[in-house]
């Protein structure tokens, strides 16, 4: 029944549409996209981290996969593997791709990746808070937040096994996933609909810094940076340049525009002290925030 169908006192009649009118727009506002909540993503970096060394190949890897997967059916998100034997200098290694997709009205897709391995440390306990760490618990998040929110292009998920050097960082002993990645999808035909490639690598460092990478894509690297300083963090995604290997690299080589952003100059790297200590939930908020305010400008850019 419509509100000026009941039979009540005119005063009455404006009491009543004035409280439809509340009500509808904060049904409106409750049913509006969700934003990027640090307290969800920093929930499962504390978990993450509890499982503790994470190496490609481990048992803890794969309690990590699990509760990847465990996460994201509970949005009700399908994940599949994306399983592959990977040569190493310790020999042939069980690795797994995790991967997403979020259909949009178009099938052309941008990828927000990660990884979720940690490097391999025998002389310490290397739990990885922000290496291996924040991406995995950045991505989970990401998820349900773009998982609410219209979509012109095909979003894919991934988070990559296998990034750390098992022994050292030469050769091929390194991004093992993202390479098989994309061969994978040379193989498939697919990597043409690939429009971009979007890395996030530690990004937890409690005092976060963010260099532009060298070898990114400059027009994708710009569009973020641009994001971060309308939304005032200029001094967190800086305009120093430096240069990363990282998984990019693969999709950089195969022609897929591809963004790294990633703080390297953080004193924990690859030590025991890259424990929750030195990583904050606030870090992850102004990577969560700048990456959502860049998206249109992406879409846009790819259209």
């Amino acid at each position: 029944m419509r509100p000026g169908f009941l039979s009540r006192p005119p005063g009455s009649r404006r009491v009543l549409a004035v409280l439809l009118a509340f009500v509808t727009a904060a049904t409106v506002i409750g049913q509006g996209p969700a934003g990027f909540d640090s307290a969800r993503a920093w929930e499962h970096l504390t978990q993450l981290v509890a499982i503790g060394p994470r190496p490609a190949g481990s048992p803890q890897i794969r309690q990590t996969r699990a509760y990847l997967t465990r996460q994201l059916r509970a949005m009700g998100l399908v994940v599949q593997e994306q399983p592959f034997i990977a040569t190493t200098p310790l020999g042939r290694v069980e690795m797994i791709n995790l991967i997403v997709r979020l259909p949009g009205r178009r099938p052309d897709r941008v990828l927000f990746t990660g990884h979720y391995d940690t490097k391999l440390l025998r002389d310490q306990v290397f739990v990885g808070a922000s290496d291996g760490g924040s991406s995995a618990a950045f991505l989970l998040e990401l998820a349900r937040v773009l998982a609410s929110r219209p979509r012109e292009l095909t979003y894919d998920l991934v988070w990559f096994d296998g990034e750390e050097a098992v022994i050292e960082w030469q050769g091929n002993d390194h991004t093992y996933g993202s390479r098989y990645y994309v061969e994978a999808e040379k193989r498939a035909g697919g990597l043409t609909s690939i429009r971009a490639m979007i890395l996030v690598d530690m990004i937890g460092d409690r005092n976060l810094t963010i260099r532009r990478d060298g070898f990114s894509t400059p027009w994708l690297t710009d569009v973020i940076w641009a994001a971060a300083g309308r939304l005032g963090h200029g001094g967190v995604f800086v305009q120093e340049e430096t240069r990363v290997e990282d998984d990019h690299l693969p999709f950089l080589g195969a022609g897929v525009p591809s963004v790294d952003i990633i703080d390297l100059d953080y004193p924990a790297w690859h030590t025991a002290d890259d424990n929750l200590s030195n990583v904050s939930a606030r870090s992850l908020q102004i990577v969560g925030d700048v990456l959502l305010a860049a998206i249109p400008e992406i879409e846009r850019r790819l259209q």
